[in-house]
């Protein structure tokens, strides 16, 4: 949605974004990013609420950005509001590399089956997908929980996969990954209660 205002404004800088599920406190909490582009690039600003009530306008400086990282992971605030900076671009130039980049996403990702997203973050010196891939463990199932066959990097539901499936099919990923080629895969999706 943010995609099509910002081409239709045209505003640049976005784009990577474009075709990203969730929603900008989440991005921003996690410092989403995509084909070389992260929210770090084009946050300004972000306001906040903490567990008591205090609301709280914090420069992107305050944020300590880093890979998949802000300040949001290891405190308790909620973001409200995030003023992103974007520069004037062309509409048609903004548009071709929306489609180029959401084409890509469509050619690479399982983006027709449901899932979480990336599952892993990527480590220091490997890519997360690959070396799954590597370890054998493209279209390995727990239930219905499944590693992706079009791209090792998510977990896909391929029928009534339960949080337990999942969480069982990441385990084992580590596992069999760290016993392969003793690397730790970190997950990029956020474990919630139980």
């Amino acid at each position: 949605m943010l995609g099509t205002i910002t081409q239709k404004n045209e505003l640049t800088g976005f784009e990577f974004a474009a075709g990203i599920p969730g929603t900008i406190g989440g991005a921003v909490r996690m410092n989403a990013g995509a084909y070389g582009g992260e929210f770090s690039n084009i946050v300004e600003k972000v306001t906040c609420i903490t567990r008591n009530g205090i609301i709280k306008e914090l420069s992107k400086e305050d944020l300590q950005f880093s890979y998949r990282h802000s300040r949001f992971i290891e405190n308790d605030e909620i973001v409200l509001t995030a003023t992103l900076k974007l520069q004037k671009g062309n509409i048609e130039e903004i548009k071709n590399k929306m489609d180029e980049l959401m084409l890509a996403r469509k050619t690479k990702q399982p983006l027709e089956l449901p899932s979480a997203g990336s599952t892993f973050k990527r480590g220091s010196d490997f890519y997360a997908s690959k070396i799954i891939e590597e370890a054998g463990l493209k279209g390995y199932k727990v239930g219905g929980a499944q590693v992706s066959e079009k791209h090792a990097g998510f977990v896909v539901n391929i029928g009534n996969a339960t949080a337990k499936d999942v969480l069982d099919l990441t385990d084992y990923m580590k596992k069999v990954v760290y016993e392969k080629f003793g690397k730790k895969l970190e997950l990029e999706v956020e474990v919630i209660g139980e």
